[in-house]
């Protein structure tokens, strides 16, 4: 059985983690499953929006599988290590290295745990079912996050926020989560997987291209004085000026009708 399932429905691309014996760890061989699908939706233009979750009801993703890790640092001096492991891509591939600018949806039942919680924190949207809890347990074991925690986190929730979980290794339930921003919202009344995918299908009813380059100057604007980041929303908007999806938007406004986008 396959440790991440990738399934198309419609434009939505649907990808399970899907060791859940394992609370959805990820060793070297599901890590690289892992990357190879989120690189092939990123590939697909009939693939809009994607939702990443992880198998069962008990764990999104536990992070790495500890026991590989470990043996890796025994067998490799410390720069064969950093070679091999550090200077290519984080975790998942979207924690570091590998760039998507389609929208992607975090649906995280259960544990969401250090290199778990990074990969929660790489998608742009998370909803969380209510026994969903989120941790940064490194500084429990002697070492610290490495797969974009440290950079990502403050954004999302705040510094104070975040350096309580990465100082003190604790667990936070759903509702501190929603309280300080980290999720979307909490699912209480249906699967968090059938919500992320309804939620899914109605992102990918939108402008695509409009989605990806919105999302691609959010991301770049990080950094830049207020004229940089300014100048480069501006440009991003002058690319959509003559697009299809532009013209096809207007024209459906003034016709009164649902547009019909093709990402062009």
């Amino acid at each position: 059985m396959s440790d991440v399932i990738s399934q198309l429905d419609g434009h939505v691309q649907i990808i399970t983690i899907n060791r859940a014996r394992k609370m959805n760890s990820l060793d070297f061989a599901a890590n690289d499953s892992l990357i190879e699908a989120l690189e092939a939706f990123a590939d697909n233009d009939e693939a809009r929006v994607a939702v990443l979750t992880g198998a069962g009801d008990q764990a999104f993703c536990a992070g790495a599988d500890l026991k590989t890790y470990t043996m890796a640092f025994a067998k490799h001096s410390a720069p064969e290590f950093r070679r091999k492991f550090t200077d290519g891509y984080g975790l998942g591939g979207i924690t570091r290295g590998l760039k998507i600018n389609k929208p992607i949806i975090g649906a995280v039942n259960g544990y969401a745990i250090s290199g778990g919680f990074e990969i929660a924190l790489a998608c742009d949207l998370r909803l969380c079912s209510p026994n969903a809890r989120f941790g940064l347990q490194d500084v429990n074991w002697g070492f610290h996050a490495c797969d974009g925690a440290l950079v990502r986190l403050k954004e999302i929730v705040g510094l104070g926020n975040a350096m309580e979980f990465v100082l003190t290794g604790d667990l936070f339930d759903a509702q501190h989560a929603a309280r300080i921003g980290l999720v979307n919202r909490v699912v209480e009344d249906q699967p968090v997987l059938d919500a992320a995918i309804q939620w899914a299908h109605t992102l990918a009813s939108k402008a695509p291209l409009a989605q990806q380059l919105a999302k691609d100057t959010m991301y770049r604007v990080h950094g830049l004085t207020m004229d940089e980041a300014l100048k480069l929303e501006s440009m991003s908007f002058h690319n959509l000026a003559f697009s299809e999806d532009l013209a096809e938007g207007t024209a459906a406004f003034a016709e009164k009708r649902s547009a019909r986008f093709k990402g062009r």
